[in-house]
């Protein structure tokens, strides 16, 4: 896919008419560009493994539904930590992404925000983050903290690791742990095994958004689970996916799941199977309606858990 710019210094892969660059004052559009609000599938990618946790809390506990609560508190804090991760990760690529041509009219590379400004920016959004944490019991809040570990190592994994994906995926995937801990206050057998399984979803749909930017990383020497896959790109994605179905149907089962989660389940597993047979090498435009499509996958497998607890919570 191209990444040539397309007006106003937005980047190729933006939402074309999204309200950031409507509605948004001039001078804050490179800031919220930063923090990727032009693109949501970020925040929901973040935001979907908390809401699936939640679910299988609450069948787990027997309640009728997720917690409002903390959805709201997970919606918030997605948006949040979404936007410090990629401030964060924008200012540690800052010199790499001006020599990928998807990347390089970012807020950074492009001189639109200068360093110390976004280091600011970054700054408040991680405060709010925090404070969105605060929210909750105190194991949940040790787990909130303990994301920050590889949340923080990622931007340097992609110049020494063939798979930085994986690293990606342990931050990403996080929020399957927190919806349990912040109901029960513990870590068991089912917010692991969804944990294990958001994170090999992870990193079959990053992989997917990967092949965007092969030829680039290629010349500018980024590493990429695209890049190592290679030809065999779509067999290491559908392995990925066949993998996260088998692990959240675990982790629903432990959690004392119905048969409409188990549908909820399957949903998701056929919605991820399509994207793997879609998968074209080398075809950046398809890659990214694939990678996009993962927010619909998320909600499918939301629902169907939501609903498996809202009618066991009733019975």
């Amino acid at each position: 896919m191209s990444g040539t710019a397309i007006d106003d210094g937005r980047p190729a892969d933006a939402v074309s008419g999204h309200w950031v660059d409507r509605f948004a004052p001039r001078s804050w559009r490179p800031y919220l560009r930063l923090a990727r609000i032009d693109r949501p599938i970020g925040w929901w990618l973040l935001l979907l493994p908390c809401w699936w946790s939640s679910a299988l809390a609450a069948i787990r506990a027997e309640q009728p539904f997720p917690d409002p609560w903390h959805c709201l508190l997970f919606l918030i804090g997605a948006v949040a930590m979404r936007g410090a991760g990629s401030t964060y990760n924008d200012l540690a690529d800052r010199d790499l992404d001006a020599q990928v041509e998807r990347t390089r009219q970012r807020p950074l590379p492009s001189g639109q925000v200068r360093p110390r400004h976004a280091a600011l920016f970054l700054v408040v959004q991680a405060l709010v983050g925090l404070a969105v944490l605060l929210q909750f019991n105190g194991d949940a809040i040790l787990v909130g903290l303990c994301s920050l570990v590889p949340v923080a190592i990622y931007p340097f994994m992609k110049r020494i690791m063939p798979l930085p994906q994986a690293v990606l995926g342990l931050a990403f995937a996080w929020g399957a742990l927190m919806g349990w801990a912040a109901v029960f206050a513990r870590l068991d057998a089912p917010a692991l095994l969804l944990y294990a399984g958001a994170l090999c979803w992870v990193i079959g749909y990053d992989t997917i958004y990967a092949v965007q930017d092969i030829e680039d990383d290629e010349i500018a020497g980024i590493r990429s689970s695209a890049r190592l896959f290679g030809q065999h790109v779509k067999l290491a994605v559908g392995t990925c996916y066949a993998l996260a179905a088998i692990l959240v149907l675990l982790a629903a089962r432990g959690a004392g799941a119905g048969v409409v989660g188990y549908l909820g389940v399957a949903a998701f597993a056929a919605h991820l199977a399509w994207q793997a047979l879609s998968l074209r090498d080398r075809d950046g435009r398809g890659a990214l309606t694939l990678f996009r499509s993962n927010r619909d996958a998320g909600l499918i497998l939301f629902a169907g858990l939501a609903t498996d607890a809202l009618l066991r919570g009733l019975s």
